[in-house]
């Protein structure tokens, strides 16, 4: 006679295939949050260092000191392509040619807070 063989999996087996997704997912959601808010930092410190470069070759260019007002339209389009924005959104904050570019978005609202030295 024949012998039926189901080739089904029991729920047993089910269930620990779920548990092992369950924890594989839960491993790489935090990974993949780390590394968007360290390239959303890495593009907002780049994005100072090129404000802070156009702000050095303007007052170089107008002969300014550095209490000198600076604006966007100052810098745009001779020095800067188009002004340029936090991946977060919002305008840099710079007021004078020696005051340092900030982002809008520092702690805790946005990316971990960016102090940077040239």
């Amino acid at each position: 006679m024949w012998v039926r063989r189901d080739n089904a999996f029991t729920l047993i087996e089910v269930m620990i295939i779920l548990a092992i997704i369950v924890l594989l997912v839960a491993i790489i959601i935090p990974r993949f949050m780390q590394a968007r808010i360290k390239a959303q930092t890495n593009a907002c410190v780049s994005n100072l260092k090129q404000v802070q470069g156009a702000i050095s070759l303007w007052a170089l260019d107008n002969e300014m000191n550095g209490r000198d007002p600076v604006k966007m339209a100052d810098l745009v389009p001779a020095y800067l392509k188009s002004p340029p924005e936090c991946p977060l959104g919002g305008d840099y904050i710079f007021a004078t040619v020696r005051g340092l570019p900030l982002c809008p978005n520092y702690e805790p609202k946005g990316h971990p807070a960016i102090l940077f030295i040239d």
